[in-house]
């Protein structure tokens, strides 16, 4: 297992129980207590554990924090990039779709402003922007975009009345969805709960819903639920996910995907 991988598990066994001793990592991932040691100081360093005398507790990262648009732009970049790679292979020339908030979904768009007849429905002021400035360029015929109206939070989605009344009078072939958070048992999570609502009416409009999340927000449980499990019809990650993420989710939703991403 690669440092990477390792340290999202610890980071999830964290993020759901709260604390962790150095013993059962050792115990349950099978490396030395140095390797855990080590993985835990870069985890201190990014701020998703503290560390404490045999273990780690959660750390400034909580249910409630909302990371801006920028901050998450540079995290997971490679598996970022597979899983776009993969959702994007989704859509179809002439369909419409509905693309939420989010650095992954925003990934997505980038690589739809080719497809042909395409309709885009937002509620992602960078995705809106992005295909705004396509439009601007020669010999080019971006997607169509419908934004719809309400408040913007931090991570640069508009939500509220305004924007879910605006969707739930839509219909949608395809839903390209992000997630702060994907758990086993709490299904997928926002830490806003303006966000969740309007990411409930997104997935009320659509014929199909393709989740994309890589495998770091596999453990991660935010303040507010939007949708189980269940009731995805595509999940897309990357091969950076766990063993028993793969089996969870293969048994769970109605098609897994993942994105190999390519060594560094």
């Amino acid at each position: 297992m690669l440092a990477q991988q390792r340290q999202a598990l610890i980071a999830g066994i964290v993020r759901r129980s709260g604390a962790v001793r150095v013993a059962e990592l050792v115990e349950q991932l099978g490396v030395s207590d140095m390797t855990i040691r080590r993985d835990l100081d870069a985890l201190e360093r990014s701020g998703a554990v503290k560390k404490v005398h045999g273990g780690a507790v959660l750390g400034a990262e909580t249910a409630a924090d909302e990371p801006g648009f920028e901050a998450k732009s540079g995290l997971e970049s490679a598996a970022k990039a597979a899983v776009a790679d993969a959702a994007a292979a989704l859509v179809e020339p002439g369909s419409v779709i509905a693309i939420s908030a989010g650095t992954t979904a925003y990934a997505v768009a980038a690589r739809l402003l080719r497809v042909p007849r395409l309709t885009v429905v937002t509620n992602s002021l960078p995705v809106a922007e992005l295909i705004r400035k396509a439009g601007e360029q020669p010999d080019t015929e971006p997607p169509s975009l419908l934004l719809t109206g309400g408040a913007p939070t931090p991570s640069a989605a508009l939500v509220g009345p305004l924007a879910d009344q605006s969707i739930r009078a839509l219909h949608v072939d395809l839903l390209i969805l992000g997630a702060h958070g994907v758990s086993e048992k709490a299904g997928l999570t926002t830490p806003n709960l303006a966000e969740a609502q309007t990411n409930r009416a997104l997935i009320a409009s659509a014929r199909r819903v393709a989740v994309v999340a890589d495998h770091s927000k596999w453990g991660v449980i935010g303040l507010s639920g939007f949708a189980a499990l269940e009731d995805v019809g595509v999940f897309v990650t990357d091969s950076g996910i766990g063993e028993h993420a793969r089996t969870v989710l293969s048994e769970a939703v109605g098609e897994l995907v993942i994105a190999r991403v390519p060594a560094a």
